[in-house]
């Protein structure tokens, strides 16, 4: 058994290691797919008018505009994730301790709240976070890559 679990430790940290060297690559291809985005939005906004603060920008304005669009959404949907996998852990961990006290209704219930509040939580911050693009008339849609 302890020969297992060490296994699996190692091939972990295998993974984590060859993903790391790899970051670099992945995050050029996303930046590439981000700007060639970019760019197909802009000849949209010029050949269907968008909204007119956007239809009155130069090319070099808009593009900073919807680069930076993109990256802050990027980096807000990382927070979300992040802010989300750490709830989920912390109600798993509440779940077992009230488990342990009260049985598997106690856990039942403590992950139902903790599901409720996490659901909120994400659609809270799904919300804020599209809230400035869409305000300024950008489709947020357009500008996702996953």
């Amino acid at each position: 058994m302890v020969v297992l679990l060490e296994v699996v430790l190692v091939l972990g940290l295998i993974g984590i290691v060859g993903s790391y060297f790899f970051r670099g690559r992945r995050d050029a291809e996303r930046q590439d797919v981000i700007e060639r985005r970019v760019e197909a939005y802009m000849q949209t906004i010029r050949r269907e008018g968008g909204s007119s603060e956007l239809a009155a920008m130069g090319d070099l304005e808009l593009r900073d505009l919807l680069l930076s669009s993109a990256r802050n959404l990027r980096v807000q949907a990382e927070r979300k994730w992040y802010i989300l996998l750490g709830g989920g852990a912390a109600a798993v961990l509440a779940a077992i301790a009230i488990g342990t006290e009260e049985g598997t209704r106690g856990f039942g219930i403590v992950l139902l709240v903790a599901a409720l509040a996490l659901y909120g939580i994400n659609e809270f911050m799904g919300r804020r976070m599209r809230e400035p693009l869409v305000a300024r008339g950008i489709d947020v849609e357009r500008l996702r890559v996953e």
